[in-house]
């Protein structure tokens, strides 16, 4: 292992903001996904200057350096597995400016998602793609991740939302990419690039960002299916039919059982559930929007369909899909809910298909298996329910995920639809990029020539998740 020279660091950060403590240092080496590795240091930057005099550091001694914000990637992301310095960007939190006549705001990285929300919200605006870890994620995270939320079916996802960014490079050079006006034709789109390629090109510094106005008015519905089938079927229709939904949320068996059991909602336990969102200015527009899908649903066999803009009734029908993910920990007690095949995308005519694929896979592999996302963006979201303490639930887990991405690619799927790579899906994306893994490589090289910036990911992270490295569960042999 290197030396990191704490000297120079605390002499760019200020001693309070460097720190090298074991507890610390395992605290971040883990953020929400299966991995763990130490890192050398944790720097805490309050600055631009502090960022390229950081990097400068860094790069003359090739020290690797991965940035991250609130810690609530799930694929392990921001886990340093050739150790180096950990760039904790949390400090940089400012919004710098909110311009309404031309419709952008100017962030910091460490800004939060939801408190960006509720400063925007006085002015009838809203930032779209929040993800559902909204109350933690950092924009600089979410755009390392190209993240997306609920709304994503409308209104896009981060790289959707993002005019241009201020970046730090791997020497510490500071470029100014895109720009503040709605369309940019001239030249390449680096800051496009930039969008998802998970701190592995530059450290984002500051962020351009489009909003748009919140709707005057919202309606919610859900639709009840006993088939995994229909349920799939009628999210085809829906998109194929032209409707404009705000929110197409599908949810399974096993995911309705666990917030029954979490919170007692007394959700009727049917194969799935529809939940769907209409948004607009004008009450018209979006009773003709939420009365297509309701007949849509029920011409696919969908039950117990009713839709209301009451907030409290909207409430009460999101809230199964809102806790879910928390829920799922407490559908088995032996079982723990883990983040491994976790956000693939297909085809809307594949959802049905998907999903049953999913069950089937987890049925053969003797574990569970949850089906349930932003269907009306394509995005499957699964997790896997398993004694972690078990090696062949690892090695049954392996294979099942295995599977479900051989399945994804050969429907013209893709690996991941908004939590990114990292080191799970490693495996899955080479095979789904490698026409293209020679240019990326190529691109990595010319921008990060000592490979210094999270390296190890994406196309450079290993291919074996599970040995690649240390798990933060404890495993039996």
């Amino acid at each position: 292992m290197k030396k990191i020279d704490e000297t120079r660091l605390k002499n760019i950060v200020g001693e309070h903001n460097i720190k090298t403590d074991p507890s610390d240092l395992y605290i971040y080496g883990s953020d929400s996904s299966v991995h763990h590795a130490m890192p050398w240091a944790i720097v805490r930057p309050e600055t631009t200057r502090q960022v390229q005099d950081i990097m400068r550091y860094a790069n003359q001694d090739m020290i690797p350096v991965t940035a991250r914000g609130g810690g609530s990637g799930m694929c392990g992301q921001t886990v340093p597995i050739q150790g180096g310095i950990i760039l904790d960007m949390k400090r940089m939190n400012k919004i710098l400016e909110i311009n309404l006549k031309d419709v952008y705001c100017r962030v910091e990285p460490g800004v939060v998602d939801d408190d960006l929300n509720l400063a925007l919200k006085p002015y009838g605006v809203f930032y779209p793609p929040t993800p559902a870890s909204s109350r933690i994620a950092t924009i600089g995270g979410e755009i390392a991740n190209n993240a997306s939320g609920v709304r994503s079916v409308k209104y896009g996802a981060t790289r959707d939302a993002v005019l241009g960014m201020q970046v730090v490079l791997a020497n510490g050079d500071l470029v100014h990419l895109g720009a503040r006006t709605r369309v940019e034709a001239s030249g390449y789109q680096l800051h496009k690039l930039m969008v998802g390629s998970e701190g592995t090109l530059g450290i984002v510094v500051e962020a351009t960002l489009s909003f748009v106005p919140i709707p005057e008015f919202r309606c919610m519905g859900v639709a009840n299916f006993d088939s995994l089938k229909d349920a799939g079927d009628a999210i085809g229709s829906i998109m194929a039919a032209g409707a404009v939904p705000s929110m197409l949320e599908l949810v399974d068996s096993v995911a309705i059982k666990a917030v029954n059991k979490t919170m007692n909602l007394g959700l009727k336990e049917v194969a799935a559930a529809l939940i769907f969102e209409a948004d607009g200015m004008v009450q018209e527009a979006v009773d003709y929007e939420i009365n297509k899908m309701k007949a849509i649903c029920k011409q696919h066999n969908g039950q117990d369909i009713y839709a209301s803009y009451d907030p409290k009734e909207r409430e009460k029908i999101f809230m199964g899909r809102k806790k879910l993910f928390p829920a799922l920990s407490k559908y088995d007690d032996n079982l723990a809910s883990t983040a491994l095949a976790d956000d693939m995308a297909v085809p809307y005519s594949k959802m049905a298909e998907m999903a049953e694929k999913i069950h089937e896979i987890a049925d053969r592999h003797h574990i569970v298996m949850t089906a349930y996302g932003h269907c009306g963006s394509g995005c499957m979201h699964t997790k896997i329910l398993m004694d972690t303490r078990r090696k062949d639930q690892w090695d049954d887990a392996k294979q099942a995920i295995t599977e479900v991405y051989d399945y994804v690619r050969s429907v013209n799927g893709t690996t991941s639809a908004e939590h990114g790579i990292g080191l799970s899906k490693a495996a899955s994306f080479k095979l789904e990029k490698s026409d293209s893994l020679t240019l990326l490589a190529s691109i990595k090289k010319a921008i990060d020539p000592h490979n210094i910036l999270n390296p190890g990911k994406l196309s450079q992270a290993p291919e074996n998740w599970v040995t690649a490295t240390n798990l933060r569960y404890s495993v039996n042999s």
